[in-house]
């Protein structure tokens, strides 16, 4: 009985592994069920039988993802600004393309919609976090609008402007982040 749950956790494992590759590389329309049944090396009966379709399977590999990269990004100690943004640079050369191609898909699709509402509050709160030091002591429209910075700074397409367009190298990208930010945090 015990490995017979191991064998279905591993197996439902799987399908997420796969749903996560695919929902990464296109429009989340043009990903068929098949595919991901192939890639997790099962039936697509199997996928619909776990998840319960499309919806359901995008649903439970979002969440997943969710718990994995706020995992990840959690491990910079509050204040840690140079620890942060080196994890949030890892963080972006592993799914930013990803992220941005769900970005652009927010409007057409409502649960593309809730996931990147869900990574923007989580942003936030991870500004709020990391950069506790530079937000204490500052209240109304200023820690507002030193928040909106700090966001704004650290956020996907500022990743995406530095590394993709600009051409970049990742340890240049960490490094003019960081620049960017020294007048707003100082030597905190």
């Amino acid at each position: 009985m015990q490995a017979r749950a191991q064998s279905a956790a591993e197996t439902g494992e799987r399908i997420l592994d796969a749903a996560v590759e695919v929902f990464y590389e296109r429009p989340v329309d043009d990903i068929l069920l098949e595919e991901v049944a192939q890639r997790a090396g099962v039936s697509v009966q199997t996928v619909i039988r776990r998840y319960g379709g499309k919806d359901g399977l995008f649903n439970a590999a979002a969440e997943r993802e969710y718990k994995r990269i706020t995992s990840h990004r959690d491990q910079s100690a509050a204040g840690d600004v140079a620890e942060a943004i080196r994890i949030l640079i890892d963080h972006y050369e592993e799914v930013g393309d990803g992220v941005l191609r769900m970005l652009a898909e927010e409007h057409r699709m409502a649960a593309v919609r809730k996931i990147v509402e869900q990574g923007r509050e989580y942003h936030q709160e991870w500004c709020e976090r990391v950069f506790v030091s530079v937000l204490t002591g500052r209240q109304g429209a200023e820690r507002m609008r030193l928040l909106a910075q700090l966001i704004t700074l650290t956020d996907v397409y500022t990743w995406k402007l530095l590394r993709r367009y600009r051409g970049l190298s990742r340890s240049q990208t960490e490094l003019a982040l960081r620049e960017l930010l020294q007048p707003l945090i100082g030597g905190t």
